[in-house]
């Protein structure tokens, strides 16, 4: 959907909320929840695909840190819980601990490296999004200049048309009485209209 239909999509939203129902003291607002719901879904819907494929990647970026703290968590649980089951030798429990903090550290900076390309990658979609925002509203403001120019070249030349139609007008009634007095001097006798 074009991004256009955001904006029409955000002002039924804006006007959905205006036609709920205050109630005293005028600070809540009773609205349709159904109507927001399906607003706010549509929305959603018609953001840009690379906003939509950042979110997407920021929510498997939090999977996948998540999953990685977990699987570490779990390394270390069951290194610590085989440690404990087998070995009875301090020595020996030492070396498994100090593995299991080795993995454990080894699987956080994975984690690390993981989360920060994620934030990269997420950065470079937004800073990309942003871009394509500001030459769409660059385009649309010159589209705008554009027609308003266009627009005022045609009211001036409608403008001109209807002087031109004036002035030709004037000098059509002018020419008509010029005409009419010619046909009828005023220097003529009475009896030249008298009735014989």
């Amino acid at each position: 959907m074009q991004q256009n239909g955001v904006y029409d999509l955000l002002k039924m939203l804006e006007i959905s909320l205006e036609e709920g129902f205050p109630i005293v003291p005028r600070k809540f607002t009773v609205v349709k929840t159904k109507e927001i719901e399906t607003l706010i879904d549509r929305i959603y819907a018609s953001l840009p695909v690379e906003v939509q494929e950042a979110r997407a990647f920021l929510r498997r970026r939090d999977e996948l840190q998540a999953e990685a703290q977990q699987k570490a968590e779990k390394i270390v649980k069951d290194a610590q819980m085989e440690a404990d089951r087998k070995l009875s030798e301090a020595d020996f429990i030492k070396a498994l601990e100090r593995e299991g903090i080795r993995i454990r550290t080894q699987v956080q900076q994975e984690c690390e490296e993981i989360k920060r390309k994620a934030m990269e990658e997420a950065e470079n979609i937004r800073l990309q999004a942003t871009e394509d925002a500001m030459r769409t509203k660059e385009g649309a403001e010159l589209y705008a200049e554009q027609v308003l120019t266009n627009l005022e070249k045609n009211l001036t030349q409608q403008q001109q048309i209807v002087k031109n139609g004036q002035v030709y007008m004037e000098k059509l009634r002018s020419d008509a009485y010029g005409a009419y007095d010619t046909s009828y001097p005023s220097d003529r006798n009475q009896e030249d209209f008298v009735i014989r």
